[in-house]
């Protein structure tokens, strides 16, 4: 891990950083009926769909959280089932980055400590440096001015921020999110979207679960299920901020088309 945050953006290609094939998930019903997707790299993904149609459970078995039933899914053109929880573990560590609605923030420790935690208990850096990597990044993203409070002494906004700093910590290619502007009022939601849109703008790729059409809006791409299958996969293109308001009813018209 580098002791600077990367400002070098990467090449964003035609070809798939992520897929799925067939992808297959059971419980006491089925939750996923064969799911074929790709992502190619430097894609913002937003997936969306009414409540209990499979987005939180995509977005786990395309994270590597959870596997399914069956068919499989490959990052980077390696096919996850194959991995150990080892190869796993350190998959999450290094090639992708978590944010969640709920920081998941240990409260005992100071907003930077709880950015470095990760990357200090794997011990890909001398703790220097990923002290100084955690402060590069808070800077970056405009809360380290609260760096050294405790968590329940900022706001969710600056919570979220520092959330994605963590998920940067090890340089992902790819950023998975599941509502991470859900608790956040709008211009907090707003905020954080830019910093992830320039993310995007490097050339990671960005996959997010997402109950808001506005925050859909600023993808490049919307996937809607619905029972557990693709009802409809739109191409939106590259969020330019010059005809958000069309951007914003064209996802209306999709999320209506199919009762969302």
């Amino acid at each position: 891990m580098t002791t600077t945050v990367s400002t070098t953006a990467r090449t964003s290609t035609d070809h798939s950083v992520l897929s799925a094939h067939d992808l297959v998930k059971d419980w006491d019903v089925r939750i996923l009926h064969g799911i074929d997707l790709e992502v190619p790299a430097g894609q913002f993904l937003a997936i969306m769909g009414p409540s209990g149609s499979g987005k939180s459970t995509l977005l786990s078995l395309l994270a590597g959280m959870d596997v399914p039933t069956s068919g499989r899914v490959e990052l980077g053109g390696q096919d996850l089932s194959t991995m150990n929880d080892k190869q796993l573990a350190a998959l999450r560590l290094n090639r992708i980055g978590f944010v969640f609605q709920a920081t998941r923030f240990v409260r005992t420790l100071d907003l930077a400590d709880n950015v470095a935690l990760p990357a200090l208990v794997a011990r890909s850096a001398s703790p220097a440096q990923v002290r100084e990597r955690a402060r590069a990044l808070m800077d970056r993203m405009g809360v380290a001015e609260v760096a050294h409070h405790d968590v329940t002494e900022v706001s969710g906004g600056q919570l979220q921020r520092a959330a994605l700093c963590r998920a940067l910590m090890g340089d992902p290619d790819i950023l998975f999110g599941d509502e991470p502007t859900g608790a956040l009022d709008s211009a907090s939601a707003s905020r954080v979207l830019d910093l992830l849109a320039g993310v995007v703008a490097e050339g990671r790729t960005l996959v997010l679960v997402t109950h808001d059409a506005a925050v859909a809006a600023r993808a490049d791409r919307v996937l809607v299920l619905v029972d557990g299958a693709v009802a409809e996969d739109v191409d939106l293109g590259r969020d330019d901020g010059q005809d958000r308001p069309a951007r914003l009813e064209r996802v209306r018209q999709v999320l209506t088309r199919h009762g969302v």
